[in-house]
């Protein structure tokens, strides 16, 4: 699961801040920087063609690990290709080449999440969600952070190779990687795969109601970390280098450590208590932004709250995970997992463009109160389908 969180998490700083900081580099518009954002819609659309990817089984390593292996092999191909061009010479060849490394990236993203939902079983879910967005993490900062002082030492093009040198490790681990204990059948026809999730998820009850909790459990959580770094800017006045090394190092160091730790209390609380427990503790993590706002710049604030948020995301990132991998069946799981993470991010693209405007109608230490707020529907959420979370769980100590 590391490693294939690692796999799954390299690329996308390569269409994205990376990429973003060679073409600045080079010398490129900042128009045509924000152009190049749009090149990260594959990810947003991957359930598109997610039910190609449940249909279909290549002849080799099964029908997940066979497409892992593809899409790896693609990436590390396209990756090393991005090396050879310029933003300088070939704007267009670079966008033509990132359009590509974000398409094949998001169909790893389908294929390893439809091969962890088959091959983890009920007890595992937590712990492999959690240290799956370990390697995740690790390899952003390894792509990014990394990548970036890398650049200054041998070069854009030298770095571009060295990543897709590293997509070897995903692959040795999509290689050894088991296959799942029970052999699930592929949907018999386009029609089935498309059709077919949907109508086996909406025939069970409260589908709907889970449909909403998804969408809202982390939704306090996005409200407050859409403007997270603006505040620490302008609310105490942090400099950009505090803000850059705190929220940016500290931030990943304690999502690393909240992900790894609630894996392991998943194992314990299983999946209602783990994801009613950590959603607590997103909502009042928002509180210590309130806290921040009161007492202005306060370096011991400033690391508490940047730490508490983090390790408290991370936590709900793996319960939410979790769900979504109890809520998904193995037939149909890259097509329902595609879909329902899609959706879980709904909120926070629906909420991010109103922060500004309830900022300038309530002040940063309101606006963070109506974040931890606007976080108790999904908690309410989570009380009430209990039962059916137990139940697609197959906890049986929770019902």
């Amino acid at each position: 699961m590391p490693l294939l969180g690692f796999s799954s998490g390299l690329p996308l700083a390569l269409t994205g801040g990376t990429l973003q900081a060679w073409m600045s580099t080079a010398g490129i518009s900042i128009h045509t920087i924000g152009i190049f954002t749009l090149v990260a819609f594959p990810y947003t659309l991957k359930f598109l063609w997610s039910p190609l990817m449940d249909r279909f089984a290549p002849p080799w390593l099964g029908r997940r690990r066979g497409w892992i292996i593809i899409t790896q092999a693609a990436l590390m191909l396209a990756i090393g290709a991005m090396a050879f061009t310029s933003p300088a010479q070939d704007l267009s060849a670079v966008a033509i080449l990132a359009l590509l490394v974000a398409f094949v990236s998001a169909s790893q993203d389908i294929v390893v999440d439809a091969y962890r939902t088959d091959i983890l079983r009920t007890d595992e879910r937590g712990p492999g969600a959690g240290i799956f967005l370990v390697g995740y993490r690790l390899a952003m900062l390894t792509s990014g952070a990394l990548a970036l002082i890398l650049s200054s030492y041998f070069g854009w093009q030298n770095v571009y190779l060295f990543v897709a040198v590293l997509l070897f490790i995903g692959m040795i681990a999509t290689m050894l990687g088991p296959e799942p204990l029970e052999r699930v059948a592929a949907p018999r026809s386009m029609r089935e795969a498309v059709w077919g999730p949907l109508h086996d998820y909406f025939s069970r009850q409260g589908a709907i109601a889970l449909l909403l909790m998804v969408i809202l459990y982390k939704l306090g959580d996005a409200y407050a970390g859409s403007l997270t770094t603006v505040f620490l800017l302008r609310g105490p006045g942090f400099s950009v280098a505090e803000v850059g090394t705190v929220n940016k190092g500290l931030g990943l160091i304690s999502t690393i450590v909240g992900a790894a730790a609630g894996g392991t209390l998943m194992a314990r609380l299983g999946l209602f208590r783990a994801l009613l427990f950590f959603g607590l503790l997103q909502a009042v993590s928002n509180m210590s932004f309130v806290v921040l706002a009161w007492v202005g710049k306060s370096y011991p604030m400033l690391f508490t709250a940047i730490a508490f948020e983090n390790l408290s995301g991370g936590m709900g990132s793996v319960a939410l995970v979790s769900l979504i991998m109890a809520l998904c069946n193995q037939r149909y799981s890259a097509t329902q997992f595609a879909l329902l993470s899609s959706l879980a991010v709904l909120g926070r693209f629906l909420v991010a463009p109103t922060a500004g405007y309830i900022v300038e109608a309530v002040g940063w230490a309101n606006f963070f109160t109506f974040t931890t707020v606007t976080a108790l529907p999904g908690l309410a959420m989570v009380i009430w389908l209990r039962s059916q979370i137990s139940a697609c769980n197959n906890d049986k100590e929770e019902h």
